[in-house]
């Protein structure tokens, strides 16, 4: 087996590097999250949320030393590192909070001839595919829940991030949660497949591409494991002509350039009504051109390189396609001279856009908007929807019924107004169509990691 390497977008260097597990080491790690899962659920509810809400207070603790591995491993600005830390928190907190009223059993009747009542199980053992783009978060979204819940969880970190599952591991270890209960693997993607495929895990929980998606549902075909799948996206953006423009702008440009375009939930189409739309885009190219690109390590930097040059060449192409095509570049590279070629890529606003150009249509995860003009609700309703993706959108406006009206046609998981790329954990965080299908967070989010058990019960 070859060592899986991480290249770190900084300068090309392996930052780390790691053999995977052979196939035989793999499932004697599932055996063990199996054999520990049942000690572990017969544990009170509030000692297993002791425990966990120990974990991330040990990882808050590394704060420091996670947001420079972060800067190395993928690249995000030394300034923005600890971010991650405070939707930790904040989710774990939140699923600890709710977690006796969900997991209770819901009482039918409790009589002298019957009680019958619905409980949740856990699943099981839980398997976590975590990407690299907020790796903190995005983990601790199905972890907190599944190990509150009662299950074990196996978890697999991207390469780009791998010393992010060490970190995890570490923390809640040291915090008290067995070895067993929570173990960190290195996979290569064969053995990963395999241990779907032989039905090795109770819950599959998988973010990334919509290629690693299907990969996914793939290597689960026959076996009826249960996925939750959060995949690609292509979130628009919509300013009305009530818009509050300033604010607008302010959010719109940090949810399409924060963390260099690469957010599930960034901002990477929008639609302004013509009556706002020169001076938003004119704001919005002064609002780009105050970014800083540079090393991710100067605590000046407010863009750093993309996690991975391959990631900045689809960027690049699409550009390029599009420009080709007949869009309008608002951004001159001149002004972001740490453009490279490689993975540090200058940010850009187009214009004269339309939906034949794959920079419209497909995820571009990089620091890049197209903006269109919208005559009314109609048209900016139909371009918003004419997307595979449906992860969330942003509407403008300054009345709450109008938006409510606006998002009950949008085909999305999430509605916001007046802001955007943001996690409630009070709310379901999903998706429809080619964005996946499962959804974490909010009571929801137990209901993942749970399964219903009937009991009907009577007396003679």
């Amino acid at each position: 087996m070859k060592p899986i390497q991480l290249i770190s977008p900084v300068d090309g260097s392996v930052y780390a590097e790691r053999m995977p597990l052979s196939p035989e080491a793999a499932k004697a790690a599932v055996a063990r999250a199996r054999a520990a899962q049942g000690p572990w659920a017969a544990r009170p509810l509030a000692e297993r949320i002791a425990l966990v809400k120990a974990g991330v207070a040990r990882l808050t603790a590394m704060k420091e030393t996670v947001a420079l591995e972060l800067s190395h491993q993928m690249g995000r600005p030394i300034r923005y590192g600890q971010g991650e830390m405070g939707g930790v928190n904040a989710r774990t907190d939140y699923m600890s909070d709710i977690a006796a009223e969900t997991l209770a059993h819901h009482m039918i009747e409790d009589s002298d001839k019957f009680r019958r009542y619905l409980a949740r199980d856990p699943l099981g053992v839980v398997f976590i595919i975590a990407p690299w783009n907020y790796p903190y978060l995005t983990t601790i979204n199905t972890l907190a829940p599944a190990l509150i819940a009662g299950n074990t969880v196996v978890l697999k970190h991207a390469s780009q991030t791998l010393l992010v599952g060490e970190r995890l591991a570490q923390a809640f270890h040291e915090a008290g949660v067995p070895a067993d209960v929570f173990q960190n693997v290195v996979l290569d993607h064969a053995t990963t497949e395999s241990l779907i495929a032989g039905r090795a895990f109770n819950f599959v929980n998988f973010t990334g591409s919509v290629a690693g998606g299907q990969a996914i549902e793939r290597a689960a075909a026959g076996t009826f494991t249960p996925l939750g799948l959060e995949l690609g996206g292509k979130d628009p953006g919509y300013v009305r002509a009530d818009a509050n423009l300033d604010a607008a702008v302010d959010t719109l440009m940090d949810g399409a350039m924060f963390n260099s375009g690469q957010c599930c939930c960034g901002i990477e189409r929008i639609y302004v009504h013509e009556s706002l739309f020169d001076a938003f885009v004119e704001k919005s190219v002064a609002w780009v051109n105050g970014m800083k690109l540079g090393s991710p390590l100067d605590p000046e930097t407010t863009l750093g390189p993309m996690a991975n040059k391959r990631f900045a060449k689809v960027v690049r192409d699409q550009i390029a396609e599009a420009v080709a095509a007949g869009a309008k570049p608002l951004i001159d590279p001149k002004n972001f001279p740490a453009d490279d070629g490689g993975a540090y890529l200058a940010p850009q606003i187009l214009v004269n856009v339309d939906h034949s150009m794959r920079v419209m249509m497909e995820e571009s995860f990089g620091p890049v908007v197209g903006i269109m003009k919208a005559k009314d609700d109609e048209e900016a309703i139909r371009l918003m929807n004419d997307s595979p993706y449906g992860l969330t959108a942003s509407i403008w406006t300054q009345d709450y019924d109008t938006a409510t009206a606006i998002g009950a046609r949008i085909e999305t998981g999430t509605v916001f107004m007046n802001r955007a790329d943001y996690l409630d954990p009070a709310l379901c965080w999903t998706g429809c169509k080619d964005t996946g299908r499962g959804g974490s967070l909010s009571y929801l989010g137990f209901h993942s990691v749970t399964r219903p058990k009937s009991y009907h019960l009577k007396k003679v």
